[in-house]
C-alpha cells in the first residue's frame, strides 16, 4: 500500500495543468510530513481535499520533492518502463534512419530523471534522480528487452545527482563498453568518448543546427569555438569548408576532434588550438586573423539563477569577440545551452554586440534542440537550447 503525499490548498493547479514536478513548499507537511518518506519512494499524490492526482516518486532532500510518473494508479515498475521506452523508441525510429539519437529525454518522455543516448548497439545512461535510482534494475532490464544493446554505461557522474543526495560514479552495467564509439550525424561519421567525455559523450541536441553549415561552410574558413570533439568543425570541413580551426581548453577533446577529422579525410584542413576560448580569440584578433564562419557553442555560463549576471556578461564578451574576428558579411552561429538564459536575452546579446561594433546583424535562422529532445509544453525547462545563425556585415 503506497503512502499518500498531500498538497496544500490550491497547489494542485500546476499538476492538473500538465506539469510533473512537486516542490517541497507545495506539500501539506502537517498531514504528510516529508520526513516520513524515503528518497525514491513512490506515493499517491492527492489534493488538499483528498482528490487523487497521480503516482509520483519523492525525495524529501530535494527542492523538487516529487515527480509524477502517472496520472492513474500505475506505479513506475518494469511494465510501465517497458511501455514508456517503447513509446520513446517509436518516436525516434520515425525521426531517424540510423540508431544514433537521444532515446529518452526525461520528463518529456514521461520518465523523469532518466536520460538515455543511443549509439547503435551501445547505450549511455544517466539516472539523475532518487526515484530513477530506486528502480535502476528495472530500468536496465527494460532497456535490455526493448533495445537488446551490446553494452550499457551508467554515466552517473552529473552534479544533479549531488542535489538528489546520490553518489557520483561511472559504472558499466552491461557488456564491454568501448572507450570510443562511432555514430553518424548529418551523414558524417564521428567518434564519441563514452567513458571520459562530457555528459553522455555526445551532444545530439545540436544536430539540426550543425546541419546549417552544409549551406554556409562550403569554400569558407571556419572557426569552431568550444569545439569539444569537433562536432561543428569536422562537419563543416566535410561540408566543404576550405579551412577549419577548432578551439577548446581540453587537449584530449581536441585529439578526438583531430581523429574525427582524419576519419572523414579532412585532417589536412583541420587545425586545433588548445586554450581558454576568451584568451585564444583575443590572440587571434591581435594576430589579424579573420574567419568567414564562426561557431560559438559554449558550455552553460549560467548554471544557477544566481550566476545570471556574470554568465550573461560572458555570453556578451564571447559573441563580441567572435564578431570582431569575422570577415565582412561573415556568418556567426551563436548558441546557448543554459536553461537560465532566455531566448530573448541571447538575441539581445547579438543585437548589442552588433551595435557596439557598428555591425549590421541579420538573423537568418533560429534553432533549438532537435526532435529527439522533445519539449514538454508544461515544463519550460525542457526547452533549454537556443541557437541563432546570423549574417554580420559592416553597418
Amino acid at each position: 500500500m503506497l503512502k499518500t503525499l498531500r498538497l496544500k490548498r490550491q497547489e494542485e493547479r500546476r499538476i492538473q495543468g500538465g506539469h510533473l514536478w512537486i516542490y517541497s513548499n507545495e506539500v501539506n507537511i502537517h498531514e504528510t510530513p516529508l520526513k516520513n518518506f524515503t528518497p525514491g519512494e513512490q506515493v499517491r499524490v492527492e489534493t488538499h481535499g483528498g482528490k487523487f492526482l497521480g503516482i509520483a516518486y519523492v525525495n524529501p532532500q530535494s527542492l523538487i520533492c516529487g515527480r509524477l510518473v502517472s496520472r492513474d494508479e500505475r506505479i513506475l515498475d518494469r511494465a510501465l518502463l517497458l511501455h514508456r521506452l517503447q513509446q520513446a523508441l517509436l518516436l525516434r525510429a520515425g525521426l531517424f534512419d540510423e540508431p544514433f539519437y537521444r532515446l529518452v529525454y526525461g520528463e518529456s518522455d514521461l520518465l523523469p530523471g532518466l536520460v538515455v543516448d543511443r549509439f547503435g548497439s551501445h547505450l549511455s545512461v544517466q539516472l539523475n534522480s532518487a526515484g530513477m535510482e530506486a528502480v535502476k534494475d528495472q530500468v536496465l532490464d527494460a532497456l535490455r528487452e526493448v533495445i537488446e544493446p551490446e553494452s550499457i554505461l551508467l554515466r552517473n557522474d552529473s552534479s544533479i545527482r549531488t542535489l538528489e543526495g546520490l553518489s557520483r560514479e561511472i559504472e558499466v552495467a552491461l557488456g564491454t563498453v568501448p572507450h570510443e564509439v562511432e555514430l553518424v550525424e548529418n551523414g558524417v561519421r564521428m567518434l564519441a568518448p563514452l567513458h571520459d567525455g562530457q555528459k553522455t559523450g555526445w551532444f545530439y541536441d545540436q544536430r539540426l543546427n550543425r546541419a546549417w553549415l552544409r549551406q554556409f561552410a562550403r569554400g569558407r574558413s571556419v572557426l569552431d569555438v568550444f569545439s569539444y570533439v569537433g562536432s561543428f568543425g569536422v562537419q563543416a570541413a566535410v561540408f566543404g569548408a576550405r579551412a577549419v580551426a577548432a578551439v577548446d581548453a581540453s587537449r584530449p577533446a581536441l585529439e578526438m576532434a583531430e581523429k574525427n577529422a582524419a576519419l572523414n579525410g579532412v585532417g589536412k584542413i583541420f587545425n586545433s588550438i588548445q586554450g581558454d576560448a576568451f584568451a585564444v580569440l583575443k590572440g587571434l584578433k591581435a594576430e589579424g586573423e579573420r574567419f568567414e564562419v564562426i561557431v560559438v557553442d559554449p558550455p552553460a555560463f549560467i548554471k544557477r539563477k544566481k550566476d545570471h549576471k556574470e554568465g550573461l556578461q560572458a555570453y556578451r564578451r564571447i559573441n563580441e569577440l567572435a564578431m570582431q574576428l569575422l570577415t565582412p558579411d561573415g556568418i556567426l552561429l551563436s548558441a546557448s545551452c543554459s536553461m537560465h538564459l532566455q531566448r530573448e536575452e541571447l538575441l539581445d546579446v547579438l543585437r548589442t554586440a552588433g551595435r557596439r561594433l557598428d555591425r549590421h546583424v541579420q538573423i537568418l535562422f533560429e534553432g533549438m534542440q532537435g526532435p529527439d529532445h522533445p519539449v514538454h509544453p508544461a515544463i519550460a525547462e525542457t526547452r533549454y537550447l537556443k541557437a541563432f545563425l546570423a549574417r554580420v556585415s559592416q553597418g
